[in-house]
């Protein structure tokens, strides 16, 4: 399977503009593990925003997420 790195970097919701992983979800996921992160299309645009990619905060979102029955 052929990278498609437009298609991706068209739909990448990460605001880090100057992110040189951009499009290349591999890297970007390869990356964001080594530092006991998630990627930014893991989380909501307003948690997103605030660099905080941790699992803590993945689990803080959508365990609040799951008890209020929102499952968007």
């Amino acid at each position: 399977m052929e990278c498609q790195i437009e298609v991706n970097k068209a739909k990448c919701p990460c605001t880090y503009e100057s992110c040189p992983r951009k499009g290349k979800c591999c890297d970007c996921i390869a990356y964001h593990l080594q530092f006991d992160e998630l990627p930014a299309c893991v989380f909501p645009p307003e948690v997103e925003k605030t660099y905080d990619r941790s699992f803590a905060k993945f689990v803080q979102v959508f365990s609040h997420k799951a008890k209020s029955g929102n499952k968007s």
